[in-house]
This record gives C-alpha cells, structure tokens and sequence, in this order.
C-alpha cells in the first residue's frame, strides 16, 4: 500500500509539473500573432483576469506593485536609423528586391517622428497605466478607503515618469483624497533599476556575472531562423551590411525585427507585418524570447535590492494604518528579472535545452506596462496571506504551497526569499 501511495503521488507531482509547461505555446503564438511583438508589444487590456474570493476571515490591507513603463516608441534611436541606412545603401548600390524598393519607400516616410520621439511614452502607454490603476482601485477598494498614503517611486526616465502619473490617475478616479507622493531621483534607481544605478551605489550579488551555460542566443538564432532567407527577400546582395554592423550593439536583423514588434504600439497600420511569413515570426519570436531567457538565468540576480525594498517595505506597513501601497515604475529588463527570481509561474524554471525554454518563458508575459502586484491580505489576528498578480491575472509561486487557490502565507515567502538571499550575497 505504501508503495502504492507513494506511486500515485509520484503521478501528481508529474502532472502538476507538466501542467505549468506550455507545450502548447508555439500553437498559441501562431494563432495569435500579436503574443510574437514579445517584450516588444503592447500591454493587452482586454485579457485583465478576475479575481478570486479570499480565504474565509481575510481582507486586503496592502500592495507592492512594480510596473514596467507604458508603450512607447523604440528605445534605441539605432533601432531606426540603422534600417534607414542600410536600406539607402542598397538603394544607391542598386540591391533592392522589388519588394525591398516598396518596404523601403514605406520605411523612409514613416520613421521620421518614431526616431525623434526614441524612448517616449506614447499615447497607448498613458492610457495603459490609467487602465491599470482603476483596475487595481476597483478590485481592492478596500486597500485605498480614506486618506490613505502611497507612496510611488520611477525611474528617472520621461515614460517611466508619465507612466507612474497615469498609473496615480487611475487610483485618484476612484478616491480623489488618497495621499500620493510621487518621486523620480537617481538614488532611486538603486531600487527601481539597480543595475543602471549610478556607479557609487550599484551593487554586485554572486551569480549575477556567471556565464550561463547554454547555447548562447546568437547561436540559437543562427541555427534556428534561416536569417539569410529574409534578408534575400529584401537585398539581391547582403553582404554589405556585415560592415554597417560594426561597433553596432545590435545587428540589421535584431533591429528589424525590433521595429516589426515595436511599431504596433504607435502605428494602427500594418505596414510592415507582411515581411515575415507565419513560420519565420514564429521562429523569430522563439529566437527573440530565448535571449530574455537566456539574459536572465543570471541577470536576475541583479533584482535583489529591489526584492530587498519590497520586502522591507512591506513589512513595515503591516501595522501601519494609513499605508495603502507602494508603487514602483520602471523596465521590462528588472520586471523580467524579478519575475524569474521568484520563479512566478515556473518563469524561472532553467530547462536542459534551449528548445525547452519556450514552454517555461514566453518573453510576451513582459509587455510594455506589464505589472506585478503583492496585494497583502490578513485576518483578525494577524495573519499574513498574500498573493501574486501579475498583468492583472493571478499568478502561481510554485516553490510554496497555497493556503487556498493562489494565496500563500507571507512567513513561507520568507523562508523561500531568505534561501535566495543567503545563497546570492553581495560580493
């Protein structure tokens, strides 16, 4: 009997392994091709989740919130002058497909106000945020009743600012007497976005500089994409770019298809998506996620001091009356990070393959505005539970286990927090 039960259990734990791995996913993205713009795309308003019924006894009191900035246009100024000139190369040397002659006639009249904006917030992002602080007033009104305080913190970056303005909008519509302070320094940025801090206040934890071991993304990219078949698509002859590349960051291809993904956020038109078929987004996509995914199996310890801020300040406002949150806004890059740290819906899982990485990461769970919430919970004596929602939808922490559904009891966090911590010290 023994052996029996402990065969079954076996079976469980293997079911609900498998159950956070998207096999599926390559399916999803193909029949929705706007999952494949990735961290690229825009915040999907119409997939905000509802929210489940607490435990008996237990009410909200608190949030710790970080938000990546709104839409905006490519952050990179590179990202279009880049295309632009290789495309005007080829145009004097004569190497323009017929189709590349279209596609860069599109091009040259649409870049313009893309590249003088580089790096703003566009009006999607406003309206992003905005959407997302009434949600969160609407779920919890609870946590905002009165002359509640929140205090809300950005990066120093112009859509990290106007993001974090929305945002306190959205709260203010629905209790115009909240006491919001907003804040934006350099000091800051050691919690919003610790790895672009200023110099004398950056920190370093063990692993954060560790080589991952794994194919790296260029490889993947090489091996899986058949780069040359879009490029042929374009150009007679390619081969001029190899030198336009040079002491570039990024190549033509990444800052192409950069601009496929990103120009959704600020363009209703589809001016571009017939460059790629079905199949070669699908492959560019994986490509593009692999790369997050492969960045953060050790950047993610770079999130630390932001973890340690979390947890501080929620501590502190357990037994403070008057705290109704803290808000925090800034990139994609730490959100990421964040998230795979804490392993939020397996996210963090590091799999054998590299082809495997597609099921755990889908780099589209980081859009522009992606959100995640700690909306703290607690009963007459004092218990905390707490839970995870993440682009207003609740999330799993697979390393606990729930009190009920999603909701996990904070002194298992942690112990779970207190591990990561002791295992990654600041060196």
């Amino acid at each position: 009997m023994k052996q029996l039960i402990t065969f079954f259990a076996g079976i469980l734990f293997s079911c609900l392994v498998l159950s956070a791995q998207q096999y599926d996913v390559l399916d999803k993205v193909k029949a929705d091709a706007r999952k494949s713009y990735g961290m690229e795309g825009p915040h999907r308003l119409d997939e905000f989740g509802t929210m489940s019924k607490a435990p008996a006894g237990y009410k909200p009191f608190y949030i710790s919130h970080y938000g990546r900035h709104g839409s905006r246009y490519a952050w990179n100024s590179e990202t279009y002058t880049l295309i632009r000139d290789v495309f005007r190369k080829a145009e004097k040397k004569d190497l323009l497909t017929p189709y590349g002659k279209e596609f860069a006639k599109k091009y040259e009249a649409f870049y313009q106000e893309p590249y003088i904006n580089t790096g703003d917030l566009v009006p999607l992002g406003f309206d992003q945020h905005l959407a997302i602080g009434t949600f969160v007033y609407e779920q919890f009104p609870q946590v905002f009743k009165g002359r509640k305080k929140v205090d809300a913190l950005s990066s120093t970056g112009q859509r990290c600012i106007v993001s974090m303005g929305a945002f306190n909008t959205g709260l203010m519509s629905g209790n115009p007497k909240l006491q919001i302070r907003m804040q934006s320094d350099h000091m800051g940025m050691g919690i919003i976005a610790p790895p672009s801090a200023p110099r004398a206040i950056r920190r370093t934890f063990k692993g954060q500089k560790d080589k991952p071991q794994m194919e790296t993304p260029e490889e993947f990219f090489n091996r899986t994409c058949n780069p040359q078949e879009v490029l042929d698509k374009l150009f007679t002859d390619s081969s001029f770019i190899k030198e336009m590349e040079q002491d570039k960051d990024e190549t033509f291809l990444d800052q192409l298809f950069e601009l496929l993904c990103g120009y959704h956020n600020y363009e209703k038109e589809p001016l571009f998506d017939d460059l790629l078929t079905d199949d070669q987004r699908l492959k560019f996509w994986e490509a593009a996620s692999y790369y997050s995914f492969y960045s953060d199996i050790t950047a993610r310890y770079a999130v630390i001091p932001l973890l340690e801020d979390i947890i501080g300040k929620a501590e502190a406002s357990f037994n403070d009356t008057n705290r109704a949150a803290h808000l925090r806004f800034g990139h994609d890059y730490i959100l990421e990070g964040l998230v795979t740290l804490l392993n939020v819906n397996s996210m963090g899982t590091i799999p054998a393959k590299p082809e495997e990485a597609k099921y755990w990461f889908q780099n589209y769970n980081i859009p522009m505005a992606g959100t995640i919430l700690f909306v703290f919970y607690k009963n007459k004596k004092n218990d905390i539970l707490f839970k995870v929602v993440l682009n207003e939808n609740e999330a799993t922490l697979p390393d606990l286990t729930p009190v009920q559904g999603k909701y996990y009891r904070w002194s298992d966090f942690r112990s779970m927090t207190d591990i990561i911590l002791k295992e990654h010290p600041e060196i």
